[in-house]
Parts: structure tokens; C-alpha cells; sequence
């Protein structure tokens, strides 16, 4: 018997849902089956990215709920199998339905643990996007995630991660959280070197190949490689920084020190141009936003110094901001930058600060753009 809800469309796939569910801003458990409407976007970029791995897939959405993203990968992704989990036996019903819906018979709904799942079967692309933080999950999806395969974390714990909570970032993930306007990069850094320990336990490493923030979440997908070398290499990329909020001074140590004092960070990159290139948002469900983003990551420099604010500069120099698209195209006269995804008035450079400060009075609306 099909449960009672609400039929939505995301994408070419259709998709049963409880009548009270999350529409805007963090979910919220409404009833017995999670599902937030505002998390499509975050669907779509798993199609797109699963669309461009060229290959048949094994696929296990660990914690499914209705089943929404298990569905579109399954229904919009070729030669995908899919094992849609969850633990809670009232989320079934709706995987079940939405299964039938859209007539997949590459589709199985699985009402286990994840842990349990995961102890006896693995699969080439792991999802994991649970309720809050995937900390205490990240251990099995990585014993479940098969050689090679690819590992795709949410977490919507933002303010632990973010330094708003820095105890609880402490204790969930062993790190010492940053604030400020690097907070959220620095954020999804925690989440990417949290991955990259359980990994090196296994003598794994990783690749990242998409690691984002967007509304309320983290979200990275990263490419599992194999062996102590790769492991080793991998731990390399983790390191501790130093930031100073009133001199906006930053710097990254691979090693802790008493400068050094915030982390460990992933200090690697974020992305893989190639994958990106090969990303295509025709028919998603916000294809319009999968068209900035993708921009955005596309030409969005990786510096170990994460990012820097307009508003940081403004209130440091003591005057109004510039438009950025102006200000970093005359950076650009100067060094490498770029816009970054993780805020609108946010911005990335390999110019050094002190050089970085004459150049951001110099553009001032205060005194005009700098002709010399």
C-alpha cells in the first residue's frame, strides 16, 4: 500500500513525499521521514558528478530516508545500481513507492543499520548525508566504500564545524575550529581532514574531487586511493593555521605550534578541474544554480591561506568596499584571485598581505582605482 503524501519533481524523476516536510532553510524532523526540499540542489550535483565517472557503479545512499536521492541516481544515472538504506522501517514504504513510480529495476530499498550493511557488503560509490554530523558514520561508509571507489559526506552541523560551538567541533572531530570570515571554509576543512584520518587507518588515501559549501551544509566527494604510500601522501596535506582577526595576518604549518594553533585543516585542494569540466547541469531540478556554482568552482583558486572578506579589508583599512568583480579583475593585474563559492563578498589571492593591504586602498572608491 503506496504511504500518503505529496508528489514533487526533481529532474526527470518524480518523487513521493510526505505532505509535512522541510521546504526552506536547515530541515527540521517533521513525522517519522525526513525530507527537505531545499537539498535538491544538493542532489543534483551528486547526478552530475556521478554522470561523469563513465563507468557502471555500484551506489549505496546509507541513510535514504525517501529515498529521493537514491531514485535520481538510479533513474538519471546510467548504469548505476542503487541500494537505497535506511534504518527507520517507516522510511520503506516511500522508497519502495518512489522505486515503482519511476519504474527502476536497478533500484532495491534496504531496511538495515548502516553499520551493519556496510560490515558485510561494499559498493563503488558510498553516500553519506545524515541528520546533523556524519562523524560518528564516517568509519564504516569508509569500510563499505570499495577500492578506488568514491566517498560523497554532508554535514549539517555547521556551527560546531564553523566555531560557533568550538567544544562540540573539538569532540566530534578532534580540531580546533576557526572563526571569522574563514569560518566556513575552514568549516569543510575540518570535514575533509576528519576523512582523510579514518582513511589513513586503512592505509588509504584520498583525492578530492568536489568539496563545497552551500545554505546550510558541507558537502565533499572524494576519491578513495589505496595503499600506505597514498595514506602517508594524504596526511601530508593536513596541517594547522594561525589568524590573527585584527591584523588579518594567516599562515599554515603542516605541524602545530604556538602560533600555529587552529586545525588540523585539509590543506589540500578542494577540486578537480577535470571532473568539474565534465560536470553538466542541462535538466536539473536548479539548473540555473548548478550553472553558477559551477562556475564559481570552475575558476576558484586553492590557497593554503583560505579566504579573505571585503568586509574584512574594509573595517581593517577603515573604507568602503570596492564592487569585487572590479577589484579582483585588478588583482588580477597583480597576482592570481578569484572569487570563491563559500560567500559572495568573499575572495581568494596568492598576493602576499602586505602587498594585498596597499593594493585594496589604492582601489578604494575613497581615492578611485589606482592608474599608475
Amino acid at each position: 500500500m503506496r504511504p500518503d503524501g505529496v508528489l514533487i519533481r526533481e529532474g526527470s524523476t518524480d518523487i513521493l513525499v510526505p505532505e509535512t516536510h522541510s521546504v526552506h532553510g536547515p530541515g527540521k524532523i517533521q513525522g517519522s521521514v525526513f525530507f527537505n526540499e531545499q537539498m535538491s540542489f544538493n542532489r543534483d550535483v551528486s547526478v552530475m558528478f556521478l554522470r561523469t565517472m563513465g563507468r557502471d557503479m555500484t551506489v549505496a545512499d546509507a541513510m535514504t530516508a525517501t529515498g529521493s536521492r537514491a531514485v535520481r541516481i538510479a533513474n538519471e544515472v546510467r548504469g548505476t545500481t542503487v541500494t537505497a538504506n535506511d534504518i527507520s522501517s517507516d522510511a520503506i514504504p516511500y522508497i519502495d513507492a518512489n522505486i515503482e513510480i519511476n519504474g527502476l529495476d536497478n533500484c532495491v530499498s534496504s531496511n538495515r543499520n548502516m553499520h551493519a550493511l556496510f560490515a558485510e557488503s561494499s559498493f563503488d560509490y558510498v553516500d553519506l548525508d545524515p541528520f546533523g554530523s556524519p562523524a560518528p558514520f564516517i568509519q564504516s561508509v569508509v569500510r563499505g566504500c570499495r577500492r578506488r571507489g568514491v566517498l560523497a559526506i554532508t554535514a549539517t552541523d555547521t556551527a560546531p564545524l564553523a566555531g560557533a560551538h568550538a567544544a562540540k567541533c573539538r569532540r566530534r572531530y578532534q580540531s580546533e575550529p576557526i572563526r571569522g570570515f574563514m569560518c566556513h571554509e575552514g568549516g569543510l576543512r575540518i570535514l575533509m581532514c576528519t576523512i582523510a584520518r579514518e582513511l589513513a587507518k586503512y592505509d588509504r588515501g584520498m583525492k578530492p574531487l568536489l568539496s563545497f559549501y552551500a545554505d546550510h551544509y558541507y558537502r565533499t566527494y572524494v576519491q578513495v586511493t589505496e595503499g600506505a604510500d597514498a595514506a602517508d601522501s594524504t596526511l601530508a596535506q593536513l596541517g594547522y593555521m594561525h589568524y590573527d582577526m585584527e591584523t588579518m595576518e594567516r599562515s599554515t604549518s603542516r605541524l602545530p605550534d604556538a602560533e600555529h594553533r587552529l586545525g588540523p585543516f585539509w590543506l589540500g585542494p578542494l577540486h578537480d578541474r577535470d571532473t568539474l569540466m565534465a560536470m553538466d547541469p542541462a535538466g536539473m531540478a536548479a539548473e540555473r544554480r548548478c550553472n553558477k556554482y559551477l562556475d564559481l568552482w570552475r575558476n576558484e583558486l586553492d590557497t593554503e591561506v583560505f579566504v579573505y572578506d571585503m568586509s574584512e579589508l574594509s573595517s581593517h583599512i577603515k573604507m568602503s568596499p570596492p564592487r569585487i568583480d572590479d577589484f579582483i579583475g585588478f588583482l588580477q593585474e597583480h597576482g592570481r584571485a578569484s572569487k570563491t563559492h563559500v560567500s559572495p563578498t568573499s575572495f581568494k589571492t596568492d598576493i602576499p598581505l602586505d602587498d594585498l593591504v596597499p593594493l585594496y586602498r589604492d582601489f578604494s572608491p575613497d581615492r578611485g582605482r589606482h592608474d599608475s
